[in-house]
């Protein structure tokens, strides 16, 4: 391992041990908290509740699918049983000589519960029943069975809401751990992977890339997470991108880049995010979904490029290595990119063998 390798190895351990916050996690969750939120603004929550409930984790969903239905379903008996009782039905009521059934069978609050359930899951095993003679109870049951219609349906379109979630289609699209700074087509540039791990394409795929950092207006005003937009390319184009194999995103650091200024030295100090995005749309399911990541400083190197990772097999097949996907190799690299633009060679950035080199810490 080269020296410059050693010294960046050293800057990114301790950009972990510093736990620096993100808002853009490396698996794309967005690390942000609402604090303070009026009454009102919370109560639209409930407004959209379809929105609400897809986006609530699978163990409420659970939950409120056993409270859906034992709830409805013990609510009913209630209404069972309190008719059953008023009209004289269960076993050991008095009865009059002339006495009109509404429910047979129906003899306890148990007994109750199960007729509610057969009835509004349509089982119908045949011991509890209507007799018709009661206009009430023919009422009843069919404001039970509609409602039991609407959870039904209801609550297996929230989970098959969840099941076909774009996010999760983003869960087979992976960014390289590490980006890279190096010479690429006579210029220089960051580098970033991304592949796809289904054969199964993301249409229409676009690449684009926000760099968050605090900047201080002329006026002395401090911009918290100040967006700069980032453009990212590939050699096939930068829209509409054929995404059938690991695909090398590069950003030109030219004079409009804002890394224009960085160098190999300051770049692990400073202080800023970059948070990469892919939109697509799924071609099995024609849903649109989005890919995020983000990088900080200690996480980009300067001075390497990414092993190749494409292949052709004897029998013409073309193959994709994934070990090699986020690993890079040091090249010869300028040291900044005002010394690449005025044609200065900086030898400290080629690649220096650390057996052969006498001093290697320097630079």
């Amino acid at each position: 391992m080269t020296a410059g390798a050693h010294l960046w190895m050293s800057d990114l351990r301790s950009g972990q041990r510093s736990g620096r916050t993100r808002l853009v996690t490396k698996d794309g969750h967005c690390n942000i908290e609402f604090g303070n939120i009026e009454y009102g603004n919370q109560f639209a929550y409930l407004v959209d509740f379809w929105t609400t409930f897809v986006e609530i984790r699978w163990r409420f969903v659970l939950f409120l699918f056993v409270a859906a239905f034992t709830g409805s379903w013990f609510i009913f008996s209630l209404v069972w049983y309190w008719i059953a009782k008023s009209n004289g039905d269960m076993a050991g009521q008095n009865r009059t000589d002339g006495h009109v059934q509404c429910i047979d069978n129906v003899n306890g609050l148990t007994t109750a519960f199960l007729y509610s359930l057969e009835t509004q899951t349509t089982i119908g095993y045949g011991g509890r029943a209507l007799t018709g003679h009661c206009a009430g109870t023919v009422v009843l049951i069919v404001i039970q069975s509609l409602l039991g219609v609407f959870i039904n349906c209801f609550m297996c379109g929230i989970i098959l809401a969840k099941i076909s979630l774009p996010k999760k289609r983003a869960k087979t699209v992976t960014f390289s751990h590490t980006a890279v700074i190096c010479l690429k087509k006579g210029s220089l540039c960051l580098l970033i992977r991304v592949a796809n791990l289904r054969k199964t394409l993301l249409i229409g795929s676009q690449i684009y890339g926000k760099l968050l950092r605090t900047t201080t207006t002329p006026d002395g005003e401090t911009i918290i997470l100040d967006q700069v937009d980032i453009d990212f390319m590939v050699d096939a184009g930068k829209d509409n991108l054929f995404f059938v194999c690991p695909l090398t995103l590069y950003h030109v650091i030219n004079r409009s880049s804002p890394f224009y200024d960085l160098s190999a030295d300051t770049l692990p100090h400073q202080d800023f995010e970059l948070v990469v995005f892919l939109d697509g749309t799924a071609e099995s399911t024609s849903s649109s979904c989005q890919v995020r990541t983000s990088y900080i400083p200690q996480e980009i190197q300067w001075g390497y490029s990414f092993l190749p990772i494409i292949s052709r097999t004897k029998t013409g097949k073309y193959c994709v290595d994934f070990s090699n996907f986020s690993k890079s190799v040091r090249v010869t690299t300028p040291h900044c990119a005002h010394c690449f633009e005025r044609g200065i060679d900086n030898l400290g950035f080629q690649v220096i063998d650390i057996h052969d080199s006498v001093d290697v810490t320097t630079m």
